[in-house]
This record gives C-alpha cells, sequence and structure tokens, in this order.
C-alpha cells in the first residue's frame, strides 16, 4: 500500500451537504495556489491521490473530492457501474463547486486539472460556470452540447490521445473549434497515444483494453501541465 501524505477533509457543496475529499499541503502552504483534482472512473484511489501528492511537492494545494461517496474499484465493469450512477451536472456544479470555495479560502487562485471522466467533469464544471482560474483535462469530455463554452472565463489545456478509443479525436476538433468560437484561450495537444496514456497503472495484462500508460508523453504533458498552471495561477 502506496503512503499518501496528504489527509481527509469535509466540505460543504453549494446547497450545504458535505463532501469528504483527499487534501494534499504543499511544504509551503503560506501563498500556495490550490488545485482541485478530479478522479478517473476507478474512484478516489491511490492512484489519484498521487496524483495530487505531485502537485503537493510542486508547491500547490490539491484537493480531490470523493464523487463516489468512499467507493472505489479496480474492477472496469463496477467501474463503469459506479460511474454510471453518477450525476454528472450535480458533481459538477456542486461538489467540485464546493471544493472549489473551500480552496479559495485557503489559496489566491484556484485550478481545476481531471483524468478521463474528470477531463469531462473538468470541462463541464467550467461550462456551467464553476469559477476557476485555470482547467487542465486529460482525455476526457462531455457532449459537446453539454459545455456552455461561453461560461469559460479561464484558459484551458488540453491532454488528448490520437489513438484514444473511448473518446474520439475528431470530438476533440470540434471541441478546440468550440472554445476559440467563444474567445476562451485554448491551448490543446495530440498525442500518438492510447486513452489513460498518463495513468502509470494502465500497463501489463491486468489493464483494460484500450488503454496504455506511455512515460515519455505522460512527462511531456506533465511539464505542459505544470509551465500551463505556473503561468495561470502563481502571481
Amino acid at each position: 500500500m502506496t503512503t499518501h501524505s496528504g489527509s481527509t477533509v469535509t466540505f460543504k457543496r453549494p446547497d450545504g451537504k458535505d463532501v469528504q475529499g483527499y487534501l494534499a499541503t504543499p511544504a509551503h502552504a503560506e501563498g500556495a495556489p490550490a488545485i482541485v483534482v478530479i478522479q478517473e472512473w476507478w474512484g478516489l484511489n491511490d492512484q489519484i491521490r498521487g496524483v495530487a501528492d505531485r502537485l503537493a511537492r510542486c508547491g500547490y494545494l490539491a484537493l480531490v473530492p470523493d464523487l463516489y461517496r468512499g467507493k472505489s474499484t479496480v474492477e472496469q465493469e463496477e467501474a463503469h457501474h459506479l460511474m454510471e450512477g453518477l450525476n454528472f451536472a450535480d458533481a459538477a456544479t456542486q461538489d467540485i463547486a464546493g471544493a472549489v470555495t473551500f480552496l479559495r479560502q485557503r489559496a489566491g487562485k484556484v485550478g481545476i486539472t481531471g483524468f478521463c471522466m474528470g477531463g469531462a467533469l473538468t470541462l463541464l464544471a467550467m461550462g456551467q460556470g464553476v469559477a476557476v482560474d485555470a482547467g487542465a483535462a486529460w482525455y476526457g469530455m462531455p457532449p459537446l452540447e453539454y459545455i456552455d463554452a461561453g461560461k469559460i472565463t479561464a484558459p484551458v489545456l488540453g491532454h488528448w490521445a490520437t489513438q484514444d478509443e473511448f473518446f474520439a479525436i475528431d470530438n476533440v476538433d470540434k471541441l478546440e473549434a468550440k472554445l476559440k468560437e467563444a474567445g476562451v484561450s485554448t491551448e490543446f495537444h495530440r498525442y500518438l497515444a492510447h486513452h489513460a496514456f498518463a495513468n502509470e497503472e494502465a500497463v501489463g495484462p491486468g489493464r483494460i483494453a484500450a488503454t496504455q500508460y506511455d512515460a515519455v508523453w505522460a512527462a511531456q504533458a506533465w511539464d505542459r501541465t505544470l509551465t500551463f498552471f505556473g503561468r495561470t495561477l502563481w502571481g
């Protein structure tokens, strides 16, 4: 079992309900910006805690809201079931909005990032008017009609896999056009990779078919992400 340096916190949604989350804190929390981290469909697991820990090592407060309320899984079928049971609009406008508010009380600027299902929720939250200072989506998007690009007030970074069998690369082009047309500062990168190329657990025979970790592309995408957040969240 991996050891994680963060802690469990409870925060309020706009409707007053409580949500728990995993909060990773940097060595120098004073004046540090913050990032909401949105899980893949597996839930709040060790891998996504590791992403929050990584951001904390880079100087950010990082909060992963527990969208599945304590449930997580390693089984594809169960993950699909958990995701199907998630009310995306509620997660975006309540859980994620509550996480942003919680971080705003502690940080000057707040960004958001998410992977797969979390990438879709990142864009959905921004397109529902959740006020963040920057958003980075990794290989996941909601149906285009669910994004009100006019409500997105912050720069968007996107990492996409050209071989992705879950999120067609053609739709990435359409999303990019939609965001740019609405005047959103948009920076999309396409990688010759498969879905989940930045998830270090997507390796070996146990991984889901059509997912594949790629250490080289993952390193480049992380470098771009940290540069992007460095530019948008500091100062």
